[in-house]
């Protein structure tokens, strides 16, 4: 196995993916194409069939289609290569890679016709376009300055929002983008940064170092912001042949396999709590051993290089399967779901329309007048679900409220406890002595940041459960009310013609009500979330909601009414605190008079955080369920519109004029006929995906 074939391999399949998106995307064009015709015929003859939400939802999946991408975001913390990692992986020394953080801001690779680079800024000023040279030399800055930067929490250039590099690659012309960001730390501007993106990329490549087993920093950034989150992670540790280089003797082949297999072991061992999926263990097939520096010089000398002794063929064909196998094939499904929902809502209409084609005006509008009951019973089950959506919106945003009041007041009891573990690793004797107090303040404030950062994002993954659930049970009756909803259609349909439409059998999601579909989350393509998985069974992104909404009333801020505690007890307590010496017993007994203080300053302020964040937390979990609501409400009011509207345009026509019956008999037959065939196609090209070899 080679990295050239695996490139190779991955290059054509994902044009092979990009190739069977545009043909799908070309089927959905040409419902399109065919439902309008088939409606502004209709107006004229029969009456349209009231088609309006089919043929918005499909121009919608058709455009999501055509421009999906696979998105990577290149995660990891300061020295573990992940510019060089990603410079090796197109081939090209694209990204600054010589010192770091490298660029020390967000960067987006994305293909384009011109090799391009611009900075786009915060407070909407001008994007500026820069060459890749002038790139490389303002935006980055020497280990010192990032070692500084990183110590005192701030950004390297906070005016920068991110940057886009356009290149014309191969591998990101076939569909791949790939975002490279800034080192991990526990501030919140860098976090947002990156959190940003993590739920709108399909994979997270986290790259570590081979001389560094598993940090602090890092686990604890993999605690709270990527594990049992569902997001997939490719872990690559990086550097690998350092291993060999550091040893005495390199040319001891035994000695150096032990020497792997230790630090493999390490990793193994770090590592297995994140490579869990449905209780099941993924370590081999999402974490990989890689030399991207070695891979780089080989590519830059020669860029057939098969590097095969670099980690990459291997890694590159997991990400193969993953992207144009696993992902590719979730997405299509959707667009073939869809495609079976129009046929199936354009045949039932044909074929109640056919039969009333001969019907006279008065006896079609007695028949219409008596499905009176009939569309109550639908507006009732619209009703039933959304008191069940809004009684579990309330009774989760009072939980949820709570339970941050109820965790926030609590954290006193445990800070003693809990916070030994942040201490600042300056040591407590040195830091008492003249001059160092500033930087014991701005470690202990740094420790302190840790603490709070850790404990909300404890939290948080607790409440996304309970979203989950919630989530998970309203999809669960979205399709108990879907099933009532067809029963309701069925009958209606019987009191109009005398007889049951046949639909093709099919799975859940193709036998329910498309709004319904929509509810338990097999609709992604029709909402702009190509990126995201269907969450909890809800078709649509709540985390995003919950996130931002959180963001904005500011939970982190939280921070800043500490500060001011936080300098008096670094500064004059510190001074006070020299009177107990210098030795190691009267160091530690200091240690824990400053915890203490601290401790009592940060239960001063816990009752007021704990009332002030109740309300915004409670409405920002409200806003999950009322979006969910709202979408929901919409596409059952546009259903029950849409049949009213079906019966009322024959109506009308039937009174104003005469038709040709035969001939509208044949229009509506080929209608049903032209989507089905068209429907037939992509299930056509779906099958030819998921049949292709590997």
């Amino acid at each position: 196995m080679s990295y050239i074939v695996e490139t190779d391999s991955l290059i054509n399949d994902l044009g092979r993916v990009a190739k069977v998106r545009s043909e799908v995307a070309n089927c959905l064009n040409q419902m399109v194409a065919t439902l309008e015709q088939a409606e502004s015929e209709g107006k004229s003859i029969s009456g349209e069939l009231g088609l309006e939400e089919e043929i918005e939802d499909l121009n919608i999946a058709s455009k999501n289609l055509r421009q999906g991408v696979f998105r990577l975001l290149v995660l990891g913390d300061m020295k573990r290569g992940k510019s060089t990692f990603v410079n090796a992986l197109i081939g090209e020394n694209l990204l600054p890679s010589d010192v770091n953080p490298c660029t020390a801001v967000l960067t987006v690779l994305r293909y384009g016709p011109l090799k391009k680079v611009t900075i786009y800024f915060k407070n909407g000023k001008s994007p500026e376009q820069l060459g890749f040279h002038e790139f490389k030399q303002q935006y980055t800055i020497d280990p010192d300055e990032a070692k500084r930067l990183e110590q005192e929490k701030k950004q390297a250039f906070p005016e920068v929002d991110y940057a886009v590099v356009e290149y014309p690659l191969p591998l990101l012309e076939k569909g791949i983008e790939i975002v490279d960001s800034p080192g991990l730390n526990d501030t919140e501007a860098r976090n947002e940064l990156s959190l940003g993106y993590i739920h709108n990329c399909h994979a997270i490549l986290f790259i570590l170092r081979a001389s560094q087993s598993l940090t602090l920093g890092e686990r604890r950034y993999l605690d709270n912001y990527i594990k049992n989150r569902g997001l997939t992670v490719f872990f690559l540790i990086n550097a690998w042949d350092e291993i060999r280089k550091e040893m005495l003797d390199p040319d001891n082949l035994e000695a150096v396999q032990e020497a792997e297999n230790k630090v493999r072991q390490v990793f193994q061992t770090n590592l297995s709590d994140y490579c869990q999926v449905e209780s099941r263990n993924v370590y081999e097939e999402r974490v990989f051993e890689l030399s991207s520096l070695n891979a780089l010089r080989l590519r830059l000398k020669n860029p057939i290089d098969p590097l095969e002794k670099t980690g990459f063929p291997k890694f590159m064909a997991a990400l193969n399967t993953f992207l144009t196998k696993e992902r590719a094939i979730a997405e299509l499904r959707q667009a073939r779901t869809l495609a079976r929902q129009t046929h199936t809502r354009v045949h039932e209409a044909v074929e109640r329309r056919l039969p009333l084609l001969s019907q006279d005006v008065k006896e079609l509008q007695a028949k219409i007048s008596s499905l009176e009951p009939e569309f109550n019973q639908l507006a009732d089950i619209r009703e039933q679900f959304q008191d069940e959506i809004r009684e579990m919106r309330d009774r989760k945003a009072t939980a949820i409220a709570d339970s941050f009041r109820n965790y926030v007041l609590n954290l006193g009891n445990t800070f003693e406890t809990d916070f030994v573990q942040y201490q600042p690793t300056l040591t407590f004797v040195d830091a008492l002595q003249k001059g160092k107090r500033e930087e014991f303040s701005v470690s202990f404030k740094q420790a302190f940041e840790q603490y709070i950062n850790n404990k909300i994002s404890a939290w948080e993954l607790t409440i996304e459960q309970e979203m989950n659930d919630a989530f998970s049970q309203l999809a669960k009756s979205a399709a108990n009310y879907g099933a009532s909803y067809s029963q309701v259609t069925e009958k209606m349909s019987e009191k109009l013609i005398g007889q049951k439409i046949y639909t093709p059998t099919g799975s859940e999601e193709e036998n329910s009500p498309a709004w319904a579909s929509w509810a338990m989350g097999f609709l992604m393509l029709t909402t702009g979330n190509v990126a995201g998985i269907a969450l909890a069974g809800a078709g649509f992104d709540w985390k995003s909601i919950l996130v931002n909404a959180l963001g904005v009333i500011g939970i982190w801020g939280f921070l800043t009414v500490f500060s001011i505690p936080l300098i008096g007890i670094t500064g004059p307590l510190g001074i006070a605190l020299l009177g107990l010496g210098i030795g190691a017993v009267q160091a530690d007994q200091a240690r824990q008079e400053l915890i203490k203080a601290t401790k009592k300053e940060f239960v001063k302020y816990l009752p007021q955080i704990a009332q002030e964040q109740w309300t915004p937390i409670n409405q920002a979990v409200k806003d999950c369920f009322d979006a969910y609501e709202r979408e929901v409400t919409k596409r059952v009011n546009n259903d029950i519109k849409a049949r009213k509207a079906e019966l009322d345009n024959l109506l009308k026509q039937q009174g104003s004029q005469e038709f040709n019956q035969d001939a509208e008999l044949k229009r509506l037959k080929s209608l049903d006929s032209d989507v089905l065939t068209q429907c037939r196609s992509i299930e056509f090209i779906y099958e030819c995906l998921l049949t292709s070899p590997a």
